[in-house]
């Protein structure tokens, strides 16, 4: 690489978003903590009004379901109508400005490289990460989802941080990726994972809510019981637990059609490469095994009596699945599908 290059700015851009989303994930979990602390001092202020009347016995779960119907409310308002707390507004400013740079990093690397720059695992990381973040503020204009603010940035934060450590030089392209399915197969394998990880950070978050619901049913149930340990304060301001686990599932029912699509772009692009549809390669066996447990989660989450904490799970090992196709395969596993870069 010469003294300095696009690719060099590629690098600088990347580092300066790296920066500008932590400091995105400080001002969302500072708008976390301070929101779940109001929710908490006004369940307190309640309580105590409670005890007066002698209803003190269901006040936890009542409290609860008043918290969940705001914040129901709260994520799909829109305009005017949304809460406008101002660390979370810092937050998402910052992930925009992030995401300007993110995305001058991945063009100036592109037009460098001479094509599109996902054709190793470095490349592959930026691009992917950048769409993780696309998504998320895009959905913000559907979705007031600010209360992932800090995964998702704290999450594309570790991942770019880690993707700086496998970075290589721009090299030409392997034959078998001079393709056209090079453009069209990897980018929508990558959007599909950006609605995978949306989909697993609010799993995660149904499996604490779900757990805080049963400790406020148990104390409604037995008023004489010690107060219970509900939990973070920031599940205060989260929808219901039912409500998280209806929204993940969209999101994974639309990446499960982008990754079906990427299994049959794949094959037919096997075809085109090794002169067959299919040849059992590690690459080829996790998708087709990530497809088959989104498949599996989708279906779960259909059937009645796998709704909640069962289907949450199965969304949590789809994504931990998708990871280890990207990291362990890659690095550790030889196949025609490896395409890491690193010697």
């Amino acid at each position: 690489m010469s003294d300095f290059s696009l690719d060099t700015v590629s690098v600088l851009l990347i580092w300066t978003a790296i920066a500008i989303y932590a400091l995105a994930f400080v001002a969302y979990t500072i708008d976390l903590s301070r929101r779940g602390a109001e929710a908490a001092s006004r369940k307190g202020d309640r309580a105590r009004e409670l005890v007066g009347v002698g209803a003190v016995g269901r006040t936890s779960i009542d409290q609860m379901r008043i918290e969940q119907q705001h914040a129901a409310t709260a994520l799909t308002a829109r305009g005017t109508q949304r809460d406008r707390p101002l660390w979370a507004r810092i937050g998402t400013s910052l992930t925009w400005l992030g995401f300007i740079f993110h995305v001058g990093a991945d063009v100036t690397r592109g037009i460098d490289a001479g094509r599109v720059p996902w054709s190793n695992m470095y490349e592959f990381s930026m691009t992917g990460t950048m769409l993780i973040v696309g998504v998320y503020l895009v959905v913000l204009f559907r979705y007031d989802l600010r209360f992932l603010g800090s995964f998702v940035t704290g999450l594309i934060t570790l991942l770019m941080g880690g993707a700086m450590m496998l970075r290589v030089d721009v090299t030409p392209l392997s034959d078998p990726l001079k393709s056209p399915w090079l453009v069209i197969h990897v980018f929508v394998a990558s959007l599909a994972t950006a609605l995978y990880a949306l989909a697993f950070a609010l799993s995660v978050l149904q499996l604490m809510q779900s757990r805080r619901e049963r400790k406020a049913l148990a104390a409604a149930e037995d008023p004489d019981a010690a107060p219970p340990r509900m939990g973070p304060t920031f599940l205060r301001i989260l929808p219901s637990s039912d409500a998280l686990e209806s929204l993940a599932y969209r999101f994974a029912i639309i990446g499960f059609i982008f990754w079906s699509f990427t299994l049959i772009a794949g094959s037919i692009w096997a075809n085109d490469a090794w002169g067959r549809y299919w040849g059992f390669d590690t690459k080829e066996v996790w998708t087709f095994v990530i497809w088959v447990v989104y498949a599996g989660y989708i279906h779960a989450r259909a059937t009645r009596g796998w709704r909640g904490t069962r289907s949450a799970w199965l969304s949590i090992i789809g994504f931990a699945s998708v990871m280890f196709n990207f990291t362990i395969v890659n690095l550790f596993f030889k196949g025609l599908h490896v395409y890491s870069g690193i010697e």
